[in-house]
């Protein structure tokens, strides 16, 4: 659904021309929302899975470059997000990033259960919205 905010000034009464436009100039400019999925919190919190696993995938040795990384780009180019919407994806995900990077600064037993237990999610996220939604 694409919603669409639209100002405008309308004058009862006859003003001044220099008036208008100055109370023209002074009005915010029109924005559009942009549409928002139904799927939208899932996919912000697989973005924010994504940046996790990245993080402890990459402290616990897995040699995997920047693989989740990718993932998380391909699901942006994927969705084609205006960029209010990127922005939110990009930033669920930098979040799940430094949610791990504040707490562990090396691999532990916890942290691999981390791993676990997100990539579980990971795939059970990914499965909710392509089984549902078809993307």
């Amino acid at each position: 659904m694409r919603a669409a905010i639209l100002f405008s000034m309308l004058f009862m009464c006859a003003l001044p021309v220099v008036a208008q436009e100055q109370a023209e100039e002074s009005a915010p400019a029109p924005t559009v929302a942009e549409p928002i999925a139904p799927y939208d919190d899932q996919l912000l919190r697989l973005s924010e899975v994504l940046g996790s696993i990245h993080y402890l995938r990459a402290l616990c040795g897995a040699n995997e470059g920047n693989q989740w990384r990718d993932a998380m780009g391909s699901l942006i180019a994927t969705e084609e997000p205006g960029p209010n919407r990127r922005a939110r994806l990009v930033s669920s995900f930098n979040r799940g990033y430094r949610a791990f990077s504040t707490t562990y600064t090396s691999c532990t037993p916890a942290a691999l259960l981390a791993v676990d237990r997100y990539m579980k999610e990971g795939v059970s996220l990914t499965s909710q919205i392509t089984g549902r939604y078809g993307r």
